[in-house]
């Protein structure tokens, strides 16, 4: 849809509802382009294969992450690699198998005769084929996919993707689908720390959290606020007065805006500190953190609080809602008894309580 169009029927269109298959307004779904599509299947049922291994293997060992499909699950491997061959404008470039989803990575090199989904369309075609092949039971699932367009067969309707924009983001979407078997693993190797907690209740505010809670009770919680106006000998400064309080027991909480805030808060995760991080965005049900984040959730030194509901777009942060969580970091730290605001500089009295 063009931006044209969607902003005439936008008002039209009623209350905006968090969906991960939205389209991108005003793209051309024809032109050359890179793309990461993900697939779920119907009901996130695990028909595609297993994941086996250990999470903490390397690479080239027996037991290194990976997934073992099924039979299905190779003829959907089969299926997208056919893309590049029906479609000689594309290159599959990327695949990566999950019990209950793939993530693949294609290249449009040139103009396309039709929109990519009608492309992913065809692809889900030649899936559902082998689905009714070879799982007996498939019949109850068609009868729904043909009266609710809520239902597909043997993957959800529509499917997720993101666009390459951004300079890395290549290399960051590969490293992604390579580590998803080992991500999965460790989740379920630490199922309370990767679990969504709902109404997570801090005083007197109430939290969507991942990681371990348990570092709210920790004795000391050390609120790191920087000013915007520090200098850059400032901002060392308070780095190493907070990897200092940290290295001693302190566990610092902050939302990381400013960039004396993010500098503190790198270097303590660098050097393996406990950390709690407040952020704006919320949690699908399915959410889990990203990049080293992930094994610092598995290795019990982060939590991640969102104090909003989740929403898909990219939209920059209010000052209203930055002043919101550093009130709402200052609230979780003001129990202790040796907790302390870093406001402007390094400078500050309270430091001996360290």
């Amino acid at each position: 849809m063009d931006k044209e169009t969607y902003e005439k029927q936008k008002a039209f269109a009623g209350e905006k509802i968090p969906s991960m298959h939205r389209r991108m307004v005003g793209h051309d779904y024809q032109e050359r382009q890179m793309y990461m599509i993900t697939m779920v299947t119907e009901s996130r049922k695990p028909l595609l294969g297993q994941v086996v291994g250990k999470s903490e293997a390397p690479t080239d060992t027996p037991d290194a992450p990976r997934t073992e499909p099924t039979e299905l699950g190779r003829y959907v491997e089969q299926c997208w690699h056919e893309i590049a061959l029906r479609y000689p404008q594309i290159d599959v470039l990327a695949f990566q198998l999950m019990p209950d989803h793939f993530h693949g990575i294609l290249f449009v090199k040139d103009r396309i005769e039709k929109p990519l989904g009608k492309v992913l369309l065809g692809f889900k075609q030649g899936c559902n084929k082998a689905f009714r092949l070879l799982v007996p039971s498939v019949a109850v699932l068609q009868q729904q996919a043909k009266t609710d367009r809520k239902h597909g067969l043997l993957f959800e309707p529509s499917y997720n993707d993101k666009l390459l924009l951004r300079e890395g983001q290549l290399k960051r979407w590969n490293d992604y689908l390579r580590d998803n078997p080992r991500r999965l693993l460790m989740k379920r190797e630490h199922p309370d720390l990767f679990r969504v907690q709902r109404d997570l209740t801090v005083g007197n505010m109430s939290f969507s959290a991942i990681g371990n809670r348990f570092l709210l009770q920790r004795p000391v919680l050390l609120q790191v606020q920087c000013s915007r106006r520090l200098t850059e000998t400032e901002i060392q400064e308070s780095v190493t007065y907070f990897t200092k309080a940290a290295a001693k027991g302190a566990v610092l909480v902050s939302p990381s805006i400013s960039p004396g805030e993010k500098a503190v808060m790198r270097a303590a995760f660098e050097q393996g500190f406990p950390l709690i991080v407040l952020q704006e965005n919320g949690f699908t049900d399915l959410a889990k953190p990203g990049g080293k984040r992930m094994e610092a959730c598995a290795e019990g030194r982060l939590l991640i609080l969102a104090p909003w509901e989740h929403h898909n777009e990219r939209i920059a942060i209010r000052r209203d809602q930055c002043l919101s969580l550093n009130e709402m970091a200052r609230s979780i730290c003001s129990a202790c008894c040796c907790t302390t605001a870093m406001n402007d500089t390094a400078t500050n009295e309270n430091k001996e309580c360290f």
